[in-house]
This record gives structure tokens, sequence and C-alpha cells, in this order.
């Protein structure tokens, strides 16, 4: 549809403005020049140039790479890269941002092959390069992901047979660590192998991406079913698909888990893409995806075992989406730990239960469901804002340990590495 409406706009007839506050014109294949004062048109480029524009009365309409861009004056003004208003060893903002007029209008307007140049009253000109301008303008957000990922169920997990990356090419080499990372952003997970089963061991590991976030389980946690938490996890029972720490107001980004022994049977770790399983909703229910996207909940965690006291509470929708592109970025799913639904209204409660449903059933399906044995010396690295995880009962001996990790450290190591995150 967004598709279809360009089309229309950009079959528009070339056609010149009589109104003096509005002159304006579609001329393809010219550089054009305006002056407020002169209230005429110039062309002066040859007629391969790819490029047009339009000034309005409050915007500046511009169409390039056949992307149709509209930027208001105030934004073109902030957002300037001279050397005044832009520090570039830096990479920070110079220009006051409150000290630019509001009803700020271009003295002159200008475009050659590469380059908008833009005159103001007070004669200072600011140049944007067109490919700059269609990167970061709302209508290229629009067509941009954030995040390239794969979405799976187990068939397509198994087949694409992605590698552990061993523990010395992960500690020792950006070769190993860069792998590492594109299969986590793809995919959610990652397992790193030949891991020393201690605790230290997993810390080491765990740094070699990321700062450790301490929490009120501590900076690594370790555990076994001796109940010394008020939590589900420090038990021997079947542990449902849950995202973690869905009652904090900023879930934690990235799980680590490391068998370091089990004597036992049971214990398999379950793996669930929340992501593949939104998007089957979105595909049959987009007024379901919707709802999920825009209610908030209250998560709650309660405890008062031993010297541990806590009450945590984090509000948020179960899907979160970016609102410019629509794009999910988190999901917060867990049924232990939803608090009472006191934030709608008795009626859109209903409907959310219905879509809940949906998303819940798509969640269960067995061919979405991936099983893995936790093994001493392999880790496990979960996307906790994407894949949700669970547990099979078990019996025996069981330790774990593991941490969580800060995701802004991660998709800052992955930058740095020229990964897209």
């Amino acid at each position: 549809m967004w598709c279809w409406r360009l089309t229309g706009l950009f079959n528009v007839p070339c056609r010149l403005s009589r109104s003096t506050s509005h002159r304006s014109a579609w001329l393809p294949g010219y550089r054009k020049i305006f002056s407020a004062a002169a209230a005429r048109w110039h062309h002066t480029a040859p007629e391969s140039l790819n490029c047009v524009w339009q000034l309005h009365g409050d915007h500046l309409e511009l169409r390039y790479a056949n992307t149709l861009m509209r930027f208001d004056f105030v934004w073109l003004r902030d957002h300037c890269r001279s050397a005044s208003c832009y520090n570039t060893k830096t990479n920070q903002r110079s220009l006051d941002t409150a000290s630019v007029d509001l009803g700020i209008k271009p003295k002159a307007v200008r475009v050659d092959e590469t380059t908008l140049f833009l005159t103001w009253p007070d004669g200072h000109v600011t140049r944007y390069g067109l490919e700059w301008l269609v990167k970061n303008s709302y209508e290229g957000q629009k067509q941009q992901v954030m995040h390239p990922r794969i979405l799976w169920n187990a068939e397509i997990y198994k087949q694409s047979q992605i590698p552990s990356i061993d523990c010395r090419s992960f500690l020792e080499t950006d070769e190993g660590l860069k792998e590492f990372l594109q299969n986590f952003l793809l995919y959610g997970i990652a397992f790193v192998e030949n891991v020393t089963p201690t605790k230290e061991d997993t810390e080491i590991l765990a740094e070699r991406i990321s700062l450790i976030r301490e929490t009120i389980y501590g900076r690594m946690w370790y555990f076994t079913s001796d109940f010394s938490r008020g939590d589900t996890a420090y038990t021997k029972l079947a542990l449902d698909r849950h995202t973690d720490t869905t009652y904090f107001q900023e879930p934690c980004g990235i799980q680590v888990f490391h068998c370091l022994k089990h004597e036992g049977t049971g214990g398999r770790t379950l793996l669930v893409d929340g992501f593949y399983a939104a998007e089957q909703v979105l595909q049959q229910a987009p007024d379901q995806f919707e709802l999920l996207s825009k209610v908030p909940l209250k998560h709650e965690y309660v405890e008062n075992v031993g010297g541990c006291h806590n009450h945590m509470i984090g509000v948020g929708p179960v899907l979160n989406v970016y609102p410019w592109n629509n794009e999910l970025y988190l999901i917060r799913y867990n049924n232990y730990d939803r608090a009472v639904i006191n934030t709608v209204p008795y009626d859109v409660a209903h409907r959310w239960y219905t879509a809940h449903r949906t998303l819940t059933t798509e969640l269960r399906r067995p061919e979405n469901e991936l099983w893995v044995k936790l093994k001493p010396g392999k880790a496990l690295f979960i996307d906790n804002w994407r894949v949700l995880h669970g547990r099979e009962a078990f019996t025996g001996y069981r330790q774990l340990c593991g941490c969580y990790l800060t995701r802004d450290d991660v998709l800052n190591t992955a930058r740095l590495l020229g990964l897209q995150a």
C-alpha cells in the first residue's frame, strides 16, 4: 500500500505554482536553485541528474534513489554537519537546538549530483549528501531493518547447521568472536564449546563480549535444585517457555547458561524463537499482534526466602516494536511472573486474552520447540529479548552457572567488529 501511494505521487506532472508563497515544481533531470528573494527557477544541470525537489511552506520534499522524502525545516537546520554545528571528533552536536527559530525557512536551496545545499537567513550554509538523507530520513528508515534476523522453528534451525565456536577461538581471535556474534545476532542463540566447566571460566567467557549485569541474583549465579531462592528455577520441576526478568523495567538482554554437572536424567533445555511465533500471529491475526504490542502489563517478583527480600515490578507489553517500521525488538513473555491485569478495561482485557492465546498456541507448537541437552563444557548464550527458554523435569544432582549480560555492550562489541547490530 505504501509503495502504491508513492507511485501515485511520482506520476505528478511537471507544474509550477502560481502562489508567491509556495513556488514549487517537479522537474526531473535538472539541478534547481531556488531564491526566495528572486522568486524564480534556474535550471543549471544536465538532464541525467536523478534528483528532484519541491519547496513547501514548512518543509522540503525531495525524491532521490526512488525514495520520496519530506524534511521539516527545523530538522534540516538542527542536523547540520558543519564545523560550527557538529563536532566530528566526538560525533556530537554542537548546535543549541533550542536556539533555532521554529519558523525558520531556507533562503536558498541548491542540488547537485550528490549534495543538497541550504542557505539560511543568517547566511549559514548546510550541506547534506543525498545518500545520507536517504539513509536518515523517516521514509528511508521505514524501509530499513534495524536488526537483520533469521526466524526459525526447530527444523529450520537444525537444517542451518550452525556450528558451535571453539572456546579458544572465541577468546583469542576476532574471527572466532565475530562468527559467534553473527550467529547470535541472526538466530538469537549461540554456543561455545570446550569451555572448562567452572564458574570462573564461564565468567571469563562472558566478559569477552560484555560487562556482566549484576542483579538481585548476584553477578555470577550458581544454582542447584535446593530452592535457595524463591523461584521455580531452583527446583527439579519442569519450566514452561518464558523470558527472564520480565519484572525488570528493562529485562536483561542476554543470558548465559553452562551446565557444570548433572548426575541424573532429564533436564533438557527448551528453546523457542519468540519472534518466529510472533510473525505467525502477525500474518494470521494482525489486529491481535497490534493489541499485544499496545496493552501494558505489569510483571512482579516477590521474594522472601532466607535472607533474600525483593519486590520487583516491570511494566510493558508482550510485544515491543519500533513505531516507525513495526519491527519487533523485544518479547516479554512469562506467565509465572505476570501480575494482575488492571491496566485496561474489561473488554480490552478479554480481547487481550484472545490474542495471548493465539501467541501461546504458536509458542507451544511442537515443531517450534528446539530441545538441547546442556553438558559440561558447552556454554549457551540466549537473546532474552527474543528466544524463550524452558526445561524438562530432571532427576539427580544438577549444577548450573551463568549470568546476565548488558545488551548494549554485546551490540557494541558486534558493531566494533563490523556487524549490523
